[in-house]
């Protein structure tokens, strides 16, 4: 019983330093600057699949259905260890293409998380896009539309991230939202994968935290066009309602155990017993140790390699050889 309260206790403390930093950080990065106009945005008609230089694709033709009446501007933050974005309005996907001699023909859409108030687009994203192409594979960045924030949001996160019944309504929210941007994003790539050289039935979606969340709400939310294929969810808020149905797309989950924001028995172990009774292929990973958030950087922790995990769980499904590597 002893060990039991123990247990307990580092749990909760390792939660409170968890916010803290977490706290301190955002504070540090919150003001960040408009988003710069003069960034080079496409059509997906205009994307060149050999280009070795990222190329930024608007996602809907127009204003995004849903946010059309939205005034906030977006604004980011870019440091040495991260890019942060949040009031996002006009969502976009950002293509990294392979080298044109080790390209496979998969391809996986990345969603960042962020609590649903902000992007991590560094760690959460441009990071993992570039070590998916050092395996041939195509990666989609998504920027997602967020929840408007003020310059006092550090402090409205932290209470929100605490408070679950204050972060629900912001959830309620932005679901329909994220959901429809990231249905897009699949119906986007799929609909030009011919002509990027991409496989139209090997087309993934990975999310971490609330892009965790995305990933599961379009696994289970879709049509024929934007169906993933496979799906990822790394230390994942899982949905409420999560029914895959006749869905026979394959999942990978991992989180650590310690995770002080997205318990994961609640989560991660709820979304392996979810898949594993519709008799779907599904791989769950528990690490001891890493916390909430470890994205891409290095911790001297159990989730430092985790991507080598996913590659294992890509090549065992046939979407990744292990000789084109």
């Amino acid at each position: 019983m002893k060990s039991s309260h123990k247990y307990i206790l580092r749990a909760v403390i390792t939660g409170v330093i968890m916010l803290v930093i977490a706290f301190v950080a955002i504070l540090i990065w919150g003001r960040g600057v408009p988003s710069k106009d003069q960034k080079l945005e496409m059509s997906a008609g205009h994307v060149v699949a050999t280009s070795s230089a990222p190329q930024v694709i608007r996602l809907w033709p127009g204003k995004a259905p849903g946010s059309e009446n939205w005034t906030q501007q977006e604004v980011e933050v870019d440091t040495k260890d991260e890019k942060l974005v949040r009031n996002v309005v006009d969502p976009e996907l950002t293509a990294y293409f392979p080298a044109t001699d080790k390209a496979n023909g998969t391809s996986v859409i990345i969603c960042p998380g962020g609590g649903f108030h902000m992007l991590s687009m560094g760690s959460e994203g441009i990071e993992v896009a570039h070590y998916l192409n050092s395996l041939g594979i195509t990666a989609f960045v998504l920027k997602y539309r967020v929840t408007r924030t003020n310059t006092d949001y550090p402090l409205v996160l932290l209470h929100r991230l605490k408070t679950s019944v204050d972060m629900q309504p912001i959830i309620d929210e932005m679901s329909p939202l994220m959901i429809a941007d990231g249905q897009q994003a699949i119906r986007l790539v799929r609909n030009n994968a011919t002509k990027w050289g991409l496989m139209p039935d090997h087309i993934g979606i990975i999310g971490f935290s609330a892009g965790g969340y995305l990933a599961l709400s379009v696994a289970v939310h879709h049509t024929t066009d934007s169906k993933p294929n496979f799906i990822a969810a790394i230390y994942p808020l899982a949905p409420a309602v999560l029914n895959p149905q006749n869905e026979k797309a394959p999942m990978f989950v991992l989180c650590a155990d310690d995770d002080p924001l997205v318990p994961p028995i609640q989560n991660s172990v709820r979304i392996y017993d979810i898949w594993h009774t519709a008799k779907i292929p599904v791989e769950l990973h528990i690490l001891a140790e890493g916390g909430h958030g470890f994205g891409m950087t290095k911790h001297h922790m159990p989730t430092d390699n985790w991507y080598e995990l996913y590659r294992s769980w890509l090549i065992g499904q046939g979407y990744l050889s292990a000789t084109n590597q």
